[in-house]
């Protein structure tokens, strides 16, 4: 797998240069915006060809040419994890026509071949209309760069996801900057993920009937194959999507072929029709639909609402009215959300599971949605309710509620529901973005877990942080050692610079050498090397930290490796407690790493700016400059690769990070089973519900939060807090310094 900030930097220079062509041009977002996902299509599609083209060419015979040869590649891409690409339509093939082609025509007359060519096992064509066609009216200049953009090598060798992510990523952005209304297309994956962890769809029949671009059908592929270990070709799955836009569903065609799957997507406006009639018939149904919908027509579904709670809407109408902005005259729904959260338990069968986004007002809104809700409740079918905080979601920050139904949860559930406060549960990516890393997301979904008795799921989660743990700390001895290195080297050329400083006749030379403004005063050379001096007697204490660190790693990882996988808990819980035991450790290491890092960096900065040193003949100058490079960061954007200091501070946090994940488990569960956590979950009866008005938010249950004094996110604050503190210190230092500078310089101007 690519490195993860590589991929990052990957995404936002791919986005960076097509938004930049499309500022140039007279296109707007949303004319730009099909244009270049079918070109991120069409690199992908072309990218996985190449990698199944050779396996797919040993079962034809040499003898084998032209048309017959091609034939012949075409039908062994059947049932492969790719499709079939038609030699004028692979990206390679368009790249590289000559400058005097008409590429909006090539591109044209590519998309459509490739319409023609992907069926499935009947002879349907999959892609027929989804395609975007619109390259003729793009400027011949801005398609030519376009292909280049999508045609560098790292994208052409790219592996694994890496394609489904820059394609989602390119959603994403172009919900940001509104290609597409309300970004109604686009789910948040930290949202989607979590209700596929909570659901689970491994098998049978999926359902979305608001299905945007596909995101719930993409995210249970890699569900199967991550969780479950199997390919989708081994599993009887099938996906049934519904969308009311036809773009909207274009985009969802188009996002199963990048990740190499299969679905059947219509167009219809569910709420009034239902193409694929699955009343019942559902495994699983997952959806994020559009929120606070009024002016849905009365007459025109009432005839959903079955006897003895059937049909699509088995508990009724919700509130109506009279009163509509819309042109249609007549009675009104007022508020369309408990039409989806009916229709979506209508579909399942008598042990489908479902899983939706829904606006949080929904959990709580009075008169006949709470009646419906009330129903719901005692039919002992609703399974769980997580509150989800702010900036989930790309084009607004209001909060929502996901809802979770089991027609098939075991008897002694049926009379309990999970309510799970997840709104202080978040990483923040920028002022308007909030995620769920993959830790959070297996945290919340540990807590499901033990709610259903899946207990041995929990042991397995914290065994997994463990390995991690272990994996971190047995890199730390060689990251240690090349870090060290640096650092040594570094020390030898200012110590030898040092020498030079008090060396009367060197001094001399160069005074002479920068004239009499050189600023070379002896008490200024002599403070040098008295930092040099504080330096080298506070290496002892810094290289005893990483010692430390490391032979606590030594004792520990034997243990860590040697730990069965079905471990129980209890062998788990006294490892983690070790763990934690030997975690200010590699704290102090990681902070003994950063102080030195800081500490010889500034003695050489004011080497080399102070007195001048690539003015004297004996400095090392070159090797100065490789070991300042290795001890900082590196620059993403420039691909560079980790840096010494990079791959030993990362053994560090991540190490650290692993054992604040199983403490988050054990701190909040500590016998493995489990148990109300105040201000994140309780488990409720619908006697609790009822006496709340059949509210289903679960803030009104949970409780405040019980102070973890020694949780590791309050530890991370705090030091977090000390380096804002310490880097605010730095810059007022260095604005003391500039600022003197500044008027030493005016008073001579002034004289």
């Amino acid at each position: 797998m690519q490195d993860y900030e590589e991929l990052k930097q990957l995404e936002d220079d791919l986005w960076a240069a097509a938004d930049q062509l499309r500022a140039n041009s007279r296109l707007t977002a949303s004319e730009y915006a099909m244009p270049v996902l079918g070109l991120i299509f069409l690199r992908h599609a072309t990218t996985r060809f190449n990698t199944l083209l050779p396996t797919v060419e040993e079962g034809i015979p040499a003898r084998a040419s032209g048309a017959l040869r091609e034939e012949r590649v075409r039908l062994g891409f059947q049932g492969k994890a790719a499709i079939y690409l038609p030699e004028t339509a692979r990206y390679d093939h368009l790249a590289a026509l000559p400058a005097s082609t008409n590429v909006g025509e090539a591109i044209r007359d590519a998309m459509m071949a490739i319409e023609e060519s992907v069926t499935d096992q009947n002879g349907n064509k999959l892609l027929a209309g989804a395609l975007p066609k619109d390259y003729l009216g793009l400027e011949r200049d801005l398609l030519a760069e376009l292909l280049k953009i999508f045609n560098s090598p790292l994208l052409a060798s790219a592996r694994g996801d890496v394609f489904g992510r820059i394609y989602e990523y390119f959603l994403n952005q172009f919900a940001q900057s509104g290609a597409q209304e309300g970004g109604e297309f686009f789910t948040p994956p930290s949202l989607v993920r979590m209700i596929v962890n909570v659901i689970e769809p491994d098998h049978g029949t999926v359902l979305d009937p608001a299905c945007g671009s596909a995101g719930m059908f993409v995210q249970t592929g890699h569900f199967i194959e991550d969780a479950r270990h199997r390919s989708m070709q081994e599993v009887d799955i099938t996906f049934y999507g519904q969308e009311k836009a036809d773009l909207n569903s274009k985009l969802a065609r188009m996002n199963l072929a990048v990740h190499g799957l299969e679905g059947n997507i219509r167009i219809g406006n569910t709420f009034y029709e239902d193409h694929h009639q699955l009343l019942g018939k559902c495994d699983f149904v997952m959806a994020n639909p559009p929120f606070n919908v009024d002016g849905v027509q009365v007459a025109r579904i009432k005839s959903q609402v079955g006897e003895q709670q059937t049909g699509r809407l088995p508990f009724g109408l919700p509130g109506t009215t009279t009163k509509s902005r819309k042109k249609e005259a007549g009675e009104t729904i007022s508020n369309a959300n408990s039409l989806w959260i009916q229709y979506f338990y209508s579909y399942l069968n008598a042990s489908g599971r479902a899983g939706f986004v829904m606006a949080s007002s929904a959990s709580d809104a009075g008169n006949k949605d709470r009646e419906i809700r009330q129903k719901l409740v005692e039919s002992g079918h609703v399974d769980v309710m997580i509150s989800i905080g702010t900036k989930f979601f790309y084009t607004r920050s209001l909060p929502c509620t996901l809802w979770f139904f089991d027609r098939g949860k075991p008897d002694d559930l049926l009379d309990s529901v999970l309510m799970i406060d997840a709104r202080n549960v978040y990483t923040v990516v920028s002022a308007r973005s909030h995620v769920f890393t993959d830790e959070q997301l297996a945290n919340l979904s540990a807590i499901t877990w033990l709610y259903r008795g899946e207990n041995e799921k929990f042991v397995e989660l914290l065994g997994r942080y463990q390995r991690e743990v272990g994996d971190w700390l047995s890199t730390m001895r060689e990251r240690f050692a090349a870090d060290s290195g640096q650092v040594s080297a570094l020390a030898v050329a200012l110590a030898d610079f040092a020498k030079v400083t008090a060396d009367a006749a060197a001094v001399a030379a160069v005074r002479e050498k920068l004239g009499d403004e050189h600023c070379l005063t002896d008490d200024l050379l002599a403070g040098f090397r008295d930092e040099l001096a504080a330096l080298e007697a506070q290496a002892d204490a810094w290289q005893a930290a990483l010692q430390a660190a490391l032979d606590a790693a030594d004792t520990l990882l034997p243990d860590i490796q040697s730990c069965p996988p079905d471990s129980s808990f209890a062998t788990r819980k006294a490892l983690q407690a070790r763990l934690e035991a030997v975690n200010p450790q590699v704290k102090a290491a990681l902070a003994a790493l950063e102080a030195r890092h800081k500490a010889w960096l500034k003695l050489l900065e004011s080497a080399e700016k102070q007195l001048r040193a690539r003015q004297w003949p004996r400095f090392a100058g070159e090797a100065a400059r490789e070991v300042r490079k290795a001890l900082l960061p590196r620059d993403v954007r420039k691909r560079e690769k980790p840096t010494a200091r990079d791959l030993a501070l990362e053994a560090c946090k991540r190490a650290s990070y692993f054992v604040a994940q199983g403490h988050w488990l054990l701190g909040r569960f500590p016998n493995g089973w489990y148990d109300d956590v105040p201000g994140l979950c309780k488990v409720v009866s619908p006697a609790d519900i009822a006496a709340n008005d059949w509210s289903l938010t679960p803030g009104r249950y949970v409780g405040s939060a019980a102070a973890i004094l020694d949780d590791d996110d309050g530890e991370g604050f705090r030091a977090r807090m000390k380096e804002i503190h310490d880097e605010l210190a730095d810059l007022n230092e260095t604005a003391q310094t500039l600022a003197a500078q500044i008027q030493a310089e005016l008073a001579e101007l002034a004289e």
